[in-house]
């Protein structure tokens, strides 16, 4: 028997709130179009019944939300807003940490079926191809350098080995949108030892740390193993496991660096 989960009771709107909303569904519904210029005050107060301070007030958030400016002596006119940009298409210096966790959890879904999909449908060259990237990774890792482009050439190469080029086009497009470019975003601060170095992606949450290449060379092989076995179920389990192990390595990561800048802002 399933459980309904009750909202809470809704709070009544503010008569601001009510004119903000009017107002925005006209520009939203295209009744006022960009350069329009919004019903001055007097009609606004007889529409929503409010007073003057109130549709002010109303102005005000339009404004601050970059609906309407305000030209004075003249009138509220309606901008033109642009489109909202698609999560892929962002910069990965806008993608906040929030917006990381949740494409690692999309991640989790869409390459455990592709593992599966290698699994069975992986030729010798494909498993040539995850081998090589498997072995500069550890390399990479011995040598104390950065191993961010072979972890995301192993996942690429299983992409691939399914056969849907589509897997290999949304992998390469979370790729884009999940790589830190400034320190501030990143699971540590660049130092002039890694300065060169690319900032961390797909398994690496933390990529400078001996342990966790280690970690995530074991997890590769694992899902390596499965797919050359031809074993599709192996292969799914092997990589929800290490997708799932980068979103707590991440989300670790994320929390102690949260921690550390609050005590250092005491």
């Amino acid at each position: 028997m399933s459980t309904l989960l009750q909202e809470p009771p809704t709070r009544a709107k503010s008569q601001p709130q009510r004119v903000v909303e009017g107002v925005s569904e006209r520009i939203h519904s295209g009744a006022l179009k960009p350069g329009d210029r919004v019903p001055p005050e007097p009609g606004l107060m007889r529409e929503f019944n409010v007073s003057r301070t109130v549709v002010r007030e109303a102005m005000s958030r339009l404004q601050a939300s970059g609906l309407v400016e305000t030209r004075q002596g003249v009138g509220t006119f309606v901008l033109a807003t642009p489109a909202p940009e698609p999560l892929l298409a962002i910069a990965s210096r806008n993608v906040q940490i929030r917006q990381k966790l949740a494409m690692l959890e999309l991640r989790i879904s869409l390459e455990s079926e592709a593992a599966s999909l290698a699994a069975v449908r992986r030729r010798d060259e494909h498993l040539q191809a995850m081998r090589a990237a498997l072995d500069a990774f550890d390399a990479q890792r011995r040598a104390g350098g950065s191993t961010t482009e072979h972890d995301f050439q192993f996942h690429v190469q299983i992409a691939a080995a399914t056969g849907n080029e589509y897997f290999q086009e949304v992998l390469r497009s979370l790729g884009n949108a999940t790589i830190p470019r400034n320190p501030s975003e990143g699971a540590q601060a660049v130092s002039p030892a890694n300065a060169d170095q690319p900032a961390a992606r797909f398994g690496e949450a933390q990529p400078m740390l001996e342990s966790g290449k280690a970690i995530t060379q074991r997890e590769h092989e694992a899902i390596y193993d499965a797919i050359q076995r031809s074993d599709a179920a192996a292969a799914r389990a092997a990589m929800f496991m290490h997708l799932s192990n980068s979103r707590e390595r991440m989300r670790s990561s994320s929390a102690s660096v949260s921690k550390d800048q609050g005590l250092g802002s005491k």
